[in-house]
């Protein structure tokens, strides 16, 4: 009898502990932020993640950039509708606001503890994050000028005039920005803009505005206190940042040339509040970059993507920005990038210490991180510093440096300011992309090979820093990256790649990779020589074979370190080169 009593008693007391676990399971989903808030009785702004992801992984053998596009946003979409069904079904019951995205399979809306207890326990939901405000990193304001100059410094420094002087000015490109808004009628981008005809103005498919409410952290007393307003259907910037990063893109008024690239056009996505933006503010433009809508935010049209987009911002931890959500936001990044958009990114102001690249979306491999140097070629002493240490990752950064020190550009009201910063540096780069895809539109959508081409054509410049045991003498580096963007170089660089010289004869997989390497392509022939450098360029691998076209080849790749490499493939037909990641 004792025994039987016994046994019911560890019974029960196993069943209490199973059922208290089980209740208590819905919390490990929810961020520590977000449950503690909602435990104290408030109601939190958050970003709900999808278990289910779209597979993307066939996008890197598309090559024309529509169609890449295309396929991408089709695998995002449906795999958000599918996945999000029953979620949206039992907020639109309950009358609950959100917005749905697709970019990031994830929902953003303000949740009860009671409401997250109901979306963390349903078992197709991965984890829900915090959605914090967050400030975007000020440039140095130096002076503001109304006169006219010719060619701005940065412009002559990186020889982007000399790219000019060829006829190519980055004609037939499209390069966007997400920022604080862009005074769309400023003399000096007007013409650039993508909604301009030369009569009249069309916003659709040009222009978003991600700002539906005001960041509380202004703490505003006035009823209407941005100048923009919410929700704009037309272009406007509430800071002077957005119109000044963009005027260093495109920007030409008469004969005063501050744009790199002033013969592309340009649109726009509004993701901070007089400065102030959140994850979801920055993934709601990275998704309208993908899939650019009307004015309504319908009729997305994946066609109508940017060649090029630049993010002057970044997302710090110490706001509220953690390791929980930098996955979304590097989710958001990948998904644009495998859909062809090069991704160009601020480093940050955070120097001249070591490892003080820290923030989204400068951290991320995927990002194009961009340095800020002064006119003699030396690494700025703000401008922050690699290795990104802040998601454990320790990969290098940035991957360039531009001028961004005394940067001239226009700003609101028809004016100029000169500023400095990382965010003055970014804008450099995206606009010496827009050049190389004007000087050869097959590389729309060819991201791996725009960086390659931008890295290996930098030039040369300095610092006093050495940084985790990378030598200023040394490029790569941790301070500059590769160098300094050089435009002239980079065009040369694409313009001599003619079909004797580099053309696409196989596909080179996986990427990332590890121990192995598999090589196969209908133009893989006779005598093939592949060789793998790593990042500072030495030959760290090398094989030879007889090629029959369309039959798998492996490389046993052993004792590699992690990190970056860059990967040439050499026959009778031509040369074909490409970056790797291992891992």
């Amino acid at each position: 009898m004792k025994k039987i009593q016994f046994l019911t008693y560890s019974l029960a007391i196993i069943f209490l502990c199973s059922s208290w676990t089980m209740q208590e399971e819905w919390k490990e989903k929810i961020d520590h932020e977000v449950l503690s808030m909602a435990e104290a009785g408030h109601e939190v702004s958050c970003l709900v993640l999808m278990k289910e992801q779209a597979d993307l992984s066939q996008a890197q053998w598309i090559k024309d950039k529509n169609e890449k596009g295309q396929f991408v946003f089709d695998q995002l979409k449906n795999t958000a509708v599918r996945s999000q069904q029953n979620l949206q079904q039992i907020l639109n019951e309950e009358e609950i606001a959100f917005r749905s995205f697709f970019i990031v399979n994830s929902i953003h809306l303000k949740a009860n503890l009671q409401l997250l207890e109901r979306l963390a326990s349903d078992n197709t939901v991965k984890g829900i994050h915090p959605n914090p405000y967050t400030p975007m990193e000020m440039p140095v304001k130096k002076q503001a000028t109304g006169f006219l100059r010719m060619v701005e410094w940065g412009i002559a420094k990186i020889n982007a005039d000399a790219v000019w002087a060829l006829g190519i000015t980055g004609e037939n490109v499209i390069v966007g920005g997400q920022d604080t808004g862009y005074e769309w009628d400023h003399p000096a981008i007007k013409e650039r803009y993508k909604g301009w005809d030369g009569t009249n103005a069309d916003h659709n498919y040009n222009w978003h505005d991600a700002i539906h409410e005001l960041n509380p952290l202004h703490n505003d007393t006035l009823p209407d206190p941005n100048p923009c307003g919410l929700e704009s259907v037309v272009p406007c910037d509430d800071h002077n940042h957005g119109t000044h990063t963009m005027g260093t893109m495109v920007g030409k008024e008469g004969t005063d040339e501050i744009g790199v690239a002033p013969g592309a056009q340009w649109i726009a996505c509004r993701n901070m509040d007089r400065g102030w933006g959140s994850p979801a503010t920055y993934i709601e433009c990275f998704e309208w970059f993908l899939a650019p809508t009307d004015i309504a935010n319908a009729n997305p049209d994946p066609s109508k993507a940017p060649h090029v987009i630049a993010n002057s911002w970044g997302c710090p931890e110490i706001e509220g920005c953690n390791p929980g959500n930098f996955a979304m936001m590097e989710m958001a990044v990948n998904n644009l990038t495998a859909a062809g958009v090069f991704v160009v990114v601020s480093a940050g102001n955070s120097g001249p210490s070591c490892n003080s690249i820290t923030n989204p979306a400068a951290i991320f491999e995927n990002s194009f991180t961009v340095g800020a140097t002064n006119s003699v070629d030396t690494l700025a002493s703000f401008s922050s510093r690699g290795t990104v240490t802040s998601d454990g990752s320790n990969r290098m950064k940035p991957n360039v440096s531009a001028p961004g020190v005394f940067v001239r550009s226009c700003i609101r009201d028809g004016g100029y300011a000169t500023w400095s910063g990382t965010s003055m540096a970014g804008p450099h780069v995206a606009g010496v992309v827009a050049l190389m895809i004007a000087a050869d539109p097959t590389l729309a959508g060819d991201v791996n090979r725009i960086a390659d081409i931008l890295e290996q054509s930098a030039a040369p410049a300095y610092s006093e820093d050495t940084c985790d045991g990378t030598a200023p003498t040394t490029f790569p580096n941790n301070q500059v990256g590769y160098g300094r963007v050089d435009a002239l170089a980079a065009v040369n660089w694409v313009l001599s790649s003619t079909k004797n010289q580099e053309i696409t004869l196989g596909n080179v997989y996986p990427n990332p990779f590890q121990n192995e390497l598999f090589i196969e392509g209908e133009n893989l022939n006779g005598a093939v020589t592949f060789q793998l450098f790593d990042a500072v360029g030495r030959l760290v691998y090398s094989s030879q074979w007889e090629a029959v076209a369309s039959q798998l080849h492996i490389l046993a790749t052993p004792n590699l370190t992690s990190g970056v490499y860059f990967y040439k493939i050499q026959t009778e037909e031509g040369i074909q080169q490409g970056k790797l990641l291992n891992f």
